[in-house]
């Protein structure tokens, strides 16, 4: 059985996984900003098997790292990653938001802190093959403006969400190759279309999946080998944007995101 990091998993599409997962005999270690839900969560998830919480704000990078940091020493044996937490596209017409360390908050939160977070994991996970890292994206992807990647100008919620949706794929592909060999595998996938959640009625939409149709696609990413450096619709192979397997576009990220998470 596998010891296996959920981020978000108080709400949505995480806490439907983290139970699913517990019930099939892994040990969850549950990630969730606010301690008295995370505590809930884990007594509930207590009841059907072995969970531990985790509490970190993801819109502060140095929180990401201690969370980090804290994982790797209490649990060596991590062999799996699910990067979940997200912030939606926002309310329609709210403005631009910022995180603790000044980013625009959805890339903070959805680019940003999965790929601190995996940093600071991947020496455990390397030490552990097989190993998964399962990045949850999202259809809704565009390109970044590597002369403006924190969307100073012309702002929009939704943008913003698909733009770090879109980083988050290059990244997977890029990581991908670069672990190639070390027995640690990284997907990203498109887990189910407007599924019910918060994120998806504070946007103002109807939801079209419950989150047990998201779920398949990440369960099966978090204990099947299904390759590496692969995107996924739900359970099906598909293909992310076309501009996320450039090779160009992947270094170019990859300096920015490096100064971004130095800066």
């Amino acid at each position: 059985m596998s010891t296996i990091l959920i981020t978000g998993a108080t709400s949505g599409l995480g806490r439907y996984v983290a139970f699913e997962l517990v019930r099939a005999g892994h040990l969850v270690l549950a990630h969730g900003r606010d301690a008295a839900r995370t505590r809930q969560l884990v007594h509930e998830l207590r009841g059907e098997g072995a969970a531990e919480g985790f509490v970190a704000d993801l819109a502060s990078l140095a929180q990401v790292r201690e969370l980090g940091a804290r994982v790797a020493e209490a649990h060596p044996e991590l062999d799996v990653l699910v990067n979940n937490a997200g912030v939606g596209s926002g309310s329609p017409g709210s403005g631009r938001e910022v995180s603790a360390d000044g980013h625009e908050l959805r890339l903070a939160v959805n680019y940003l802190a999965p790929v601190a977070l995996t940093r600071a994991l991947l020496p455990v996970l390397r030490s552990n093959p097989p190993a998964r890292i399962v990045d949850v994206g999202s259809a809704g992807q565009e390109p970044l403006d590597f002369d403006d990647p924190e969307l100073t100008r012309g702002y929009s919620g939704f943008s913003a969400y698909c733009r770090a949706k879109f980083a988050l794929a290059a990244h997977t592909f890029a990581l991908a190759e670069e672990l190639e060999g070390t027995g640690v595998s990284v997907n990203v996938l498109h887990p189910a279309t407007f599924m019910d959640t918060a994120m998806v009625r504070e946007a103002g939409v109807s939801p079209w999946n419950s989150v047990a149709d998201g779920a398949s696609g990440v369960l099966a990413l978090a204990t099947q080998e299904l390759g590496s450096g692969r995107y996924f619709d739900g359970t099906r192979p598909a293909r992310a944007h076309d501009a996320a397997y450039g090779r160009d576009v992947q270094k170019r990220l990859s300096a920015v995101t490096d100064q971004l998470l130095d800066g």
